[in-house]
């Protein structure tokens, strides 16, 4: 059987502790046993999250929470703002308008970090009362300052997609007053796809609007968990996975996690660099989740990565929307050390190699490994 890598944003790898506790039999999601494993759980995503709030939990990909959020926080016909510089702000922008809501879009460059002066003059200029952003867009690798538009938006409920940074980039939910936060299991938090989560604290519940949800009504589903009775079926091995993962994040501890994102990060750019490609995503240490790479003058990025996946069992990232061809992207969140990039960066070197690029060879991973073991400031 030909060995696999995966070295995408989404789904991670997954450790095998986590992928075992998945396969242990299943169990009756209104029986005790569970009960106690969805305490578990939702003690456990606090303490992640970084806040006193309750998180609610779905069965649903990161794209659930987000929906509740539009389903919940807003009525049809409301006025809201979304930060948009990548393809994951413009699916709020979708979600939104979906729902009915009156969209004032504030939107950057692909690549360009939101500036958070512009973005609370342009909220307080539009009259808008809730504001959706991304901390981590994985299309881009660029993570926000949502410590920073917080306060620019001041009194507008701030909702952020945290899908891919939870777990991975510092994010104090309750400290930097950030109302909503939206995340997935898929991610840094190291478990397989399927769960949906997000932190709504009492201030924000109280003054939510009537669910357009059924599902997502968080009103319903608030209530189910206070009594650790989940609202509907939900997917009681995935939960049991995630609390492992939790588990292992929490145990070495969320400092030790930033930390390793943050050289994990300088470890792909550095070898990117190296080879002599050019970076997409930001040459700094807050590019900490994904690293999107520019392809070679002609190849084909899309070409790449199916070279890449036929020839040598490699998964990395495709370019989105407009950048489709022209970027690839590597994840180094989830279940990733330093030899995973590094591998990653030798399988890169090898495919543009046989693929005709002009790239300096053999550089790449020693330049990996010099730019892992350079210290993380406290």
């Amino acid at each position: 059987m030909e060995k696999r890598y995966l070295f995408t944003p989404g789904p991670t790898p997954v450790p095998p502790q986590v992928l075992a506790a998945g396969a242990e039999p299943i169990v009756h999601h209104r029986g005790a046993d569970f009960r106690e494993i969805y305490a578990s759980v939702l003690g456990r995503l606090k303490d992640v999250f970084r806040t006193e709030a309750d998180v609610l939990l779905f069965t649903a990909s990161g794209s659930g929470a987000m929906e509740s959020a539009a389903a919940n926080l807003c009525e049809t016909g409301d006025r809201v703002a979304v930060v948009s510089h990548g393809s994951f702000g413009e699916r709020w922008v979708d979600i939104c308008e979906q729902h009915g809501l009156d969209v004032h879009a504030i939107r950057y460059e692909w690549g360009e970090r939101p500036d958070p002066d512009e973005v609370g003059a342009a909220v307080r200029e539009s009259g808008a009362g809730v504001v959706f952003c991304q901390q981590s867009d994985t299309s881009t690798g660029v993570v926000s300052d949502v410590r920073a538009l917080k306060e620019a938006v001041g009194d507008a409920t701030l909702v952020v997609d945290a899908v891919s940074s939870l777990g991975a980039v510092p994010l104090e939910t309750d400290e930097w007053r950030i109302d909503v936060v939206v995340s997935g299991s898929q991610k840094a938090l190291m478990a397989p796809p399927g769960l949906a989560m997000v932190s709504v604290p009492a201030h924000v519940l109280e003054r939510t609007k009537p669910s357009r949800s059924f599902y997502f009504d968080w009103r319903r589903n608030k209530k189910a968990q206070d009594a650790l009775d989940a609202a509907f079926t939900p997917a009681v091995s995935i939960i049991r996975s995630l609390d492992v993962a939790l588990g292992l994040l929490l145990e070495d501890g969320l400092d030790a996690a930033f930390a390793r994102h943050v050289r994990l990060g300088r470890a792909a750019r550095a070898g990117a660099k190296a080879m002599g490609l050019e970076l997409f995503s930001p040459d700094d240490d807050t590019a900490a989740v994904v690293t999107a790479i520019r392809a070679p003058d002609g190849v084909d990025a899309d070409e790449l990565l199916a070279h890449l996946r036929d020839r040598h069992g490699v998964t990395l990232a495709p370019g989105q929307q407009h950048l489709k061809g022209k970027i690839f992207r590597i994840g180094h969140i989830g279940w990733v050390d330093v030899f995973d990039i590094a591998s990653a960066l030798a399988a890169v070197e090898l495919s543009l190699t046989e693929l005709g690029a002009d790239i300096e060879r053999g550089t790449a991973v020693p330049a990996a490994f010099e730019a892992f073991e350079s210290p993380v400031a406290a």
